[in-house]
């Protein structure tokens, strides 16, 4: 299902069909080293955390992390979308690439619609992100989207050096 859309791309809900893709994704080296290792070494796993994570979070939230292909072949290269965690009173917004994507713009493009799409379509009055002091790219791409950082947070389960980020909707 389609929830947005830019000039080169389409968001949309991820499907139990997309595992091959989550798969490639979620063991791509910047996902191991800055989300972490989720433990999907086989389609059979990705089918699971589509299914348990993704689905459940759009049955039970409203949103979740979404897939982004390109327009004009389809061809999935990423996600972008929001995320609900118990520490934080609103949703983050999170992202990832395919390294053979990186550096083209997609990801600004796919969060500056995603942003957008939280307001507009979900109504939200504030979104986080949160990076790694390590992700400098990272940091780099939230502040040109307009985020602020609030500072260091040390949730549960989370690196010690973890940042928050947020923006607020300007009415």
């Amino acid at each position: 299902m389609k929830i947005t859309e830019s000039s080169r791309l389409l968001i949309e809900h991820a499907t139990l069909a997309d595992a091959e893709f989550f798969h490639r994704l979620m063991n791509s080296p910047n996902w191991i080293e800055f989300i972490g290792d989720r433990g999907i070494h086989s389609e059979k796993e990705a089918k699971e955390y589509i299914q348990n994570r993704l689905i459940a979070s759009y049955e039970g939230n409203g949103y979740g992390l979404f897939k982004v292909s390109l327009k004009d072949t389809l061809e999935a290269i990423g996600v972008c979308g929001f995320v609900k965690r118990d520490f934080l009173d609103s949703p983050d917004i999170g992202y990832a690439i395919l390294p053979e994507y990186e550096n083209q713009g997609y990801i600004s493009e796919a969060n500056q619609v995603m942003i957008k799409y939280g307001w507009e379509s979900l109504g939200l009055k504030i979104i986080y992100a949160i990076t790694s002091e390590k992700n400098a790219r990272s940091q780099h791409l939230l502040l040109k989207l307009g985020l602020h950082r609030v500072g260091n947070i040390q949730p549960e389960g989370f690196d010690p050096d973890t940042i928050l980020y947020e923006i607020e909707r300007r009415e």
